[in-house]
């Protein structure tokens, strides 16, 4: 079965930086794309970035271009997001999801759409102050 457990979440001033840490358990991590989505109060979960299972492949979101780097270590099962330059519009839970489809796997593609990833992450909260 497989596990997520997101971590890495405060709450920062605007312009401050924060490392959002994602650690799987379950089935083999080094063939899973992994997404990361934020969801604020009133609003829809929102895709992030995301990164396929080799690590040569990223995408944002284009309101965290040049903020915000989506890396992965598989050897520690662990995928990072790290975010600088907050905004108090990335005040939101973020989670971390994961795709294990083939077709994904084969491709090496980066899924943006929620609808492609099956498991998620419980989230954690990034609060950043004006």
């Amino acid at each position: 079965q497989v596990q997520l457990e997101e971590s890495g979440g405060g709450l920062v001033q605007a312009g401050g930086s924060l490392r959002l840490s994602c650690v799987f358990s379950g089935r083999t991590f080094s063939i899973i794309a992994v997404g990361w989505f934020r969801q604020a109060p009133g609003s829809e979960r929102e895709f992030v970035a995301a990164i396929n299972w080799s690590g040569d492949k990223s995408e944002y979101a284009d309101s965290v271009k040049g903020r915000f780097t989506v890396s992965r270590e598989n050897e520690k099962k662990t995928t990072y997001l790290e975010m600088s330059g907050l905004k108090p519009e990335d005040t939101a839970v973020y989670y971390c999801a994961t795709d294990s489809s083939l077709s994904t796997y084969y491709s090496g593609g980066v899924p943006i759409d929620a609808k492609e990833y099956e498991d998620w992450g419980q989230g954690t909260q990034v609060t950043v102050s004006s």
